[in-house]
């Protein structure tokens, strides 16, 4: 059995996580969302047990751990509250791409801060006119002296407006993407302006908005990797991004079936408990097996990702796929199972239900995870 379980430093992770999860995050969440909170405080506590440095070196002031440990911290802080841990997901995207691909003066100048996450980071990729279509961006960098003229536009960021970096892909070079480029830019450089908070059906405990560059002065310092080494960067940020958004959906949907197996067992119509029917018994099967397929894809697909495998990336892309689909339709199994009751706020179901629904639209469309997979099969 050991290959396919945990290991003792691995449990210890987490349950450090759900510790933190039940003292710091699932008592205050629903109030979160209700009021559009956005939690810095605890996400800077998260940063005192390393979370905001999870696969940052040691060398970078992180805590060095592998994917698979990312995900059990994701998937347990989403048992709480899957927008805060989503959130922290991206801020720790955005540190490993400074770590693993920036210059000694890059990773001086913003890692010290991103770990203790004073100051936290978004990533920026799509824009008004690119989504899935990522390599068609149009925010244009031009080169002038020892800086970076960055005008253009980026859509749906969390942390937009709130956040003091943006790890932002930018147009250095041609059409498609081999001319696109990694820069740092700070909150505060003239010519960064944010769009109004989106209103969002989930994800209310993090603002998302639009970043928009007017002739931003950018030194070429700021550059993460080379020039036109922008969007392999990016891709290789999503390949653990799409990990932990999997997890996030896994955590969320374990809190849901949970509240189901609860709720089923104290509701009673008909004079029996709706546990007792076996409707409600194959639903809740059906629930624990989908649930556990995908967490054992996921998991998998988190070693193969930190052990750099050849077939990493369609690995992360069917269990992102996986995790996302199965989560969003447990969560809604388990609403059916409460009833009216599932609808309302007094419940956490709801709220599971809209946070977990964008999962399959962001790091990636589970359409454009399903065209990832099939190309690289049909390469071979």
């Amino acid at each position: 059995m050991s290959q396919f379980d945990l290991t003792d430093d691995q449990r210890q992770i987490q349950e450090m996580a759900q510790r933190f999860t039940a003292d710091a995050i699932t008592p205050h969440a629903a109030e979160w969302d209700e009021k559009h909170i956005f939690p810095r405080d605890t996400i800077r506590a998260a940063a005192e047990l390393g979370f905001g440095s999870i696969y940052v070196s040691e060398e970078g002031g992180g805590i060095g751990l592998g994917r698979l440990e990312a995900a059990l911290i994701m998937e347990a802080m989403a048992y709480g509250c899957p927008s805060t841990s989503a959130f922290i997901s991206i801020h720790n995207m955005a540190a490993w791409m400074i770590d693993r691909f920036g210059s000694a003066e890059v990773k001086a100048k913003y890692l010290p801060s991103m770990v203790t996450m004073e100051q936290l980071a978004s990533y920026c990729l799509t824009e008004p006119g690119s989504g899935s279509d990522a390599a068609a961006l149009k925010t244009k960098a031009v080169r002038d002296g020892d800086d970076y003229v960055v005008s253009g536009s980026k859509a749906f960021i969390s942390g937009g407006g709130e956040n003091e970096l943006y790890v932002t892909m930018v147009r250095t070079g041609e059409d498609g993407p081999k001319g696109i480029s990694c820069l740092v830019i700070e909150k505060d450089m003239p010519g960064v302006s944010f769009g109004a908070p989106e209103k969002k059906l989930g994800w209310h405990s993090q603002p998302t908005a639009q970043v928009n560059f007017d002739e931003v002065r950018v030194p070429v310092a700021n550059r993460v990797g080379g020039e036109g080494e922008g969007f392999r960067i990016a891709m290789l940020g999503l390949d653990g991004g799409r990990l932990n958004i999997g997890a996030c959906s896994l955590g969320g949907a374990q809190r849901c079936l949970d509240e189901a197996v609860a709720y089923t067992r104290e509701r009673k119509q008909f004079g029996h408990a709706i546990a007792d029917f076996q409707a409600t018994q194959f639903t809740l099967a059906d629930m624990a097996t989908d649930l556990e397929a995908a967490r054992a894809l996921l998991y998998m697909a988190a070693v193969k990702v930190t052990e750099n495998a050849p077939d990493k990336t369609r690995f992360a892309a069917m269990a992102k796929r996986l995790a996302t689909d199965n989560g969003s339709s447990i969560v809604d199994r388990a609403l059916q199972l409460h009833g009216g009751y599932g609808y309302l706020q007094d419940y956490p179901i709801e709220r599971f239900w809209r946070d977990l629904r964008v999962h399959s639209i962001l790091e990636g469309t589970n359409q454009v995870m399903r065209m990832i997979v099939s190309r690289d099969l049909l390469r071979q």
